[in-house]
């Protein structure tokens, strides 16, 4: 099989690129795998086709932060709002109680 890129040499390295066009910078970004082992996680997920519309005031790395960002995932939305929780946020709203 020759290379997809550039059509000359034949395909020695993954994604059927030669060995100068895998090495390439941006050439390799252009042409997914065509491994079976690549394919992980959400299917066809880019997270920039909807925004979130709701900030959650749920803290990283806590189980309900977890479980928001994996329902963010499935449904297709990007996983971080600018407005979610922040540890540095809460901080602020503890001492504009205090």
């Amino acid at each position: 099989m020759m290379c997809r890129h550039c059509q000359k040499v034949k395909s020695n390295r993954p994604r059927g690129l030669c060995w100068s066009c895998y090495y390439t910078p941006g050439v390799r970004a252009k042409f997914p795998s065509t491994s079976k082992f690549a394919r992980r996680g959400v299917s066809d997920f880019t997270g920039q086709s909807r925004q979130v519309l709701q900030p959650t005031d749920a803290l990283p790395g806590t189980p309900e932060k977890l479980a928001i960002l994996e329902e963010r995932a499935r449904l297709g939305l990007s996983l971080w709002h600018p407005l979610d929780a922040t540890l540095e946020r809460m901080a602020q709203k503890r001492q504009a109680v205090a």
